[in-house]
């Protein structure tokens, strides 16, 4: 019997840390929350431990409390540095770990994400990703002025019209993605020349016109920017329920999931799966991540009391639509593996306090994932794809080369007649659905 496959671990950076009260906890640096030094540490403490890779908070408008719309706390962190340019400034001071910036796709256009991020991978030579994010806050359209959104609660999204938005958004995040991956297969891997004695800088023949026209977007093409090192970044998504798990199913490499239970793991990995049966995936590899607010502690007991002095500075217990786990790293261990055998090959672990909950992944769940023989030693690749075990994909514009078949030949025996590739096969068009 073959072994598993090693678990896969990320960590997901906010601030001082996902507690609405971690930046009052002592080590949690508040002063320098907008300083790219302290972003270098962090980052750097995360490569430490050997992660797959970290991603970065973003949204177009200040945190808040409220699920939906702004609120006047000021007993709370406010304010965010840009996660792409986050990304692009650890990127050269880190040599392995994965950086995936979050960018909200409502409000901004495919074609500057496109250069963006094939940007970031060149920075970092080949381990960028995209965290895609939708929003329908009426605050975040208001800064735009091209749109407007109805006031939402929560309550309001189980209504038919609160539906109808949600389905909207997401499939306009499908296009958007269809539209950012066919920009980065815009030039082919050679379209480069650089030919001095020849004067030749670049190879026009291949560099292609996307010519995308869908219900959201119409975008030409083709990119500025070279084909990025890993030929497609990483994209992935956070989804809670079946229209975002389509998103995952039909355009992601990831998807970010946040089951409460073992069952609830099951269900949510089928529905996935059976998304990306839809969208003409099965064969291609798509990691779920389970998503989990973690509080450890070498004592379960300190873990706890620390949470709930936490919420005491906050003024209510703290909630999050993942599990909230407090306890110790072996106990964290056990709870991964048995989810891992509900059918989620990796985890993104949302620090309660960054200044003691990262240190407590890396130093003390990690060493013991090792032990129980599920985790890495070392890194084993130089890009983000290579550390999820995704090959580099083929570029669609390429042509490909003819597909021999045999054919009976006059003396009874076959030969191998070249032949051109029937559409079918000739993908140099072809694009995921």
């Amino acid at each position: 019997m073959s072994a598993p496959p090693p678990l896969h671990l990320a960590v997901a950076l906010d601030g001082a840390g996902w507690h609405p009260a971690a930046w009052r906890e002592p080590g949690a640096r508040p002063h320098d929350l907008f300083t790219p030094g302290y972003w270098a540490a962090v980052v750097s403490e995360a490569e430490r431990g050997l992660l797959d890779f970290v991603t970065f908070e973003d949204s177009l408008g200040l945190q808040s409390a409220h699920p939906t719309e702004p609120d006047e706390r000021t007993d709370q962190v406010r304010g965010r540095l840009d996660a792409v340019l986050v990304a692009a400034r650890v990127a050269p001071l880190t040599r392995h770990i994965g950086l995936v910036p979050t960018a909200v796709v409502t409000h901004t256009e495919p074609f500057h994400l496109s250069k963006a991020i094939a940007t970031l991978d060149y920075v970092s030579t080949g381990r960028a990703g995209l965290r895609v994010q939708v929003s329908a806050r009426q605050n975040e359209a208001a800064h735009f002025g091209r749109r407007t959104f109805p006031r939402l609660d929560l309550d309001d999204l189980d209504t038919p019209a609160g539906r109808e938005l949600v389905a909207e958004l997401f499939d306009e995040a499908a296009d958007y993605v269809e539209v950012v991956r066919r920009l980065w297969d815009s030039w082919e891997d050679d379209a480069e020349i650089r030919d001095v004695a020849t004067g030749r800088f670049i190879d026009r023949d291949k560099l292609h016109h996307i010519d995308f026209e869908g219900r959201h977007f119409r975008v030409k093409g083709p990119s500025i920017t070279p084909r990025p090192p890993q030929g497609q970044p990483v994209v992935s998504a956070l989804a809670h329920q079946s229209v975002p798990y389509q998103l995952v199913g039909r355009s992601a490499d990831i998807g970010y999931v946040t089951p409460h239970d073992t069952d609830q793991a099951r269900a949510v990995v089928a529905e996935i799966r059976a998304a990306q049966a839809a969208a003409g995936r099965a064969g291609e590899p798509l990691h779920v991540f389970g998503d989990l607010v973690v509080f450890l502690d070498a004592d379960p007991a300190a873990a706890k009391d620390r949470k709930a002095r936490l919420d005491a500075l906050a003024g209510h217990g703290f909630t999050s639509d993942a599990e909230v786990f407090t306890g110790t790293p072996g106990q964290l261990a056990d709870l991964l593996l048995e989810r891992r055998r509900a059918g989620l090959g990796g985890f993104r672990l949302r620090p309660g306090t960054i200044g003691h909950d990262l240190e407590q992944v890396t130093r003390g769940l990690v060493p013991e994932l090792q032990r129980r023989g599920v985790f890495r030693h070392a890194y084993e690749a130089d890009t983000l794809r290579g550390l999820l075990g995704l090959a580099r994909p083929a570029n669609r514009y390429t042509p490909q080369p003819p597909v021999p078949f045999p054919v009976p030949a006059p003396s009874g025996q076959k030969v191998l007649q070249e032949q051109g590739a029937p559409s079918s096969v000739r993908a140099g068009g072809a694009v995921r659905p």
